[in-house]
C-alpha cells in the first residue's frame, strides 16, 4: 500500500513493486496531507522517505493532523502516526532539522514521538548519501505507536558503502550491516559508552533538554593528547 502526489512516481512505483514479485501492489494517486485523504489506524509497519522540504496550502491541510505548521518533512511524521494501529511501528527518514529545529511545531512532534509514542532509535547518517538529488543531513526514525519511551538508542553511522560525493561510488567502509546487528542485540546495560557508535538516552535527559533529539547533544568525543 502506498500513495504518491505524482503520477509518473506512482507509475514508476508501481512498475517497481511488481518487479518485486507483488502480484497487486495498491499504489494510489493521493495527497495523504489533504482533507481528501481520510485513512486512520489502519496499517502495522509504515516505512516511508518524506520530501525534505516542502509547505502546503494551510486551508487544504487535513483536520487529523494535529501540529500547527505547513512544514510537510513535520506533517508527514505526524500523518504516520495517525495511520499506525496501536503497537504499530514505523521507519521514517527525516532532515535533521527535526530532531532539533526550535519552532513550537518542531518542539510539538517530538514531544509527539516521546509522550504519545515509543521512540525506540535514532540513527543519524552522514550528509551526501542523498546526493546528487540532496546533500542534506539526515535520520532515521523508528518509533512505535502507544507504549511508552523510556530511552532511546541511537547510532552515528559515518559510511553506507558509497562515496559521499555526487558520484556514489562503491568503497569499502559500510556501516549498514553494523547498525542491523546493534539493533538487534542493543542492550540498555551495555550500550552505555557515549563515545562508542551506538548508545543508549534515557528519556529524562531529552525532556531536562527541551526534547532536544541531535546526537550531537549526546555524544561524547574522545580525545587523545597528542605529543
Amino acid at each position: 500500500y502506498g500513495y504518491d502526489f505524482d503520477t509518473t512516481m506512482v507509475r514508476i512505483g508501481l512498475m517497481n513493486l511488481l518487479l518485486h514479485g507483488i502480484d497487486r501492489p495498491r499504489l494510489g494517486y493521493m495527497d495523504t496531507l489533504s482533507k481528501r485523504f481520510t485513512e486512520r489506524e489502519r496499517y502495522d509497519v509504515v516505512l516511508a522517505n518524506p520530501p525534505f522540504k516542502g509547505s502546503i496550502d494551510k486551508g487544504d491541510i487535513n483536520e487529523d493532523l494535529r501540529l500547527k505548521t505547513t512544514k510537510t518533512e513535520l506533517l508527514f511524521i505526524n500523518r504516520i502516526v495517525n495511520l499506525l494501529r496501536v503497537g504499530g511501528r514505523a521507519g521514517v527518514i527525516v532532515p535533521d532539522g527535526v530532531l532539533f529545529g526550535s519552532s513550537n511545531a518542531h518542539k510539538d512532534l517530538r514531544k509527539l514521538l516521546i509522550d504519545e509514542c515509543e521512540l525506540q532509535g535514532i540513527v543519524k547518517m552522514p550528509s551526501g548519501v542523498f546526493k546528487p538529488y540532496a546533500g542534506v543531513s539526515t535520520a532515521v526514525l523508528i518509533f512505535a505507536k502507544g507504549g511508552r519511551t523510556e530511552r532511546v538508542w541511537y547510532y552515528d553511522m559515518q559510511a553506507d558503502g558509497l562515496s559521499l560525493d555526487d558520484k556514489r561510488e562503491r568503497v569499502a567502509e559500510n556501516d549498514i550491516p553494523d547498525v542491523i546487528a546493534r539493533w538487534k542485540g542493543r542492550d540498555p546495560a551495555r550500550d552505555t559508552d557515549r563515545t562508542a557508535k551506538a548508545f543508549f538516552v534515557p528519556v529524562e535527559e531529552l525532556r531536562a533538554s527541551q526534547y532536544d533529539l541531535s546526537i550531537n547533544r549526546y555524544k561524547e568525543m574522545a580525545y587523545e593528547s597528542v605529543n
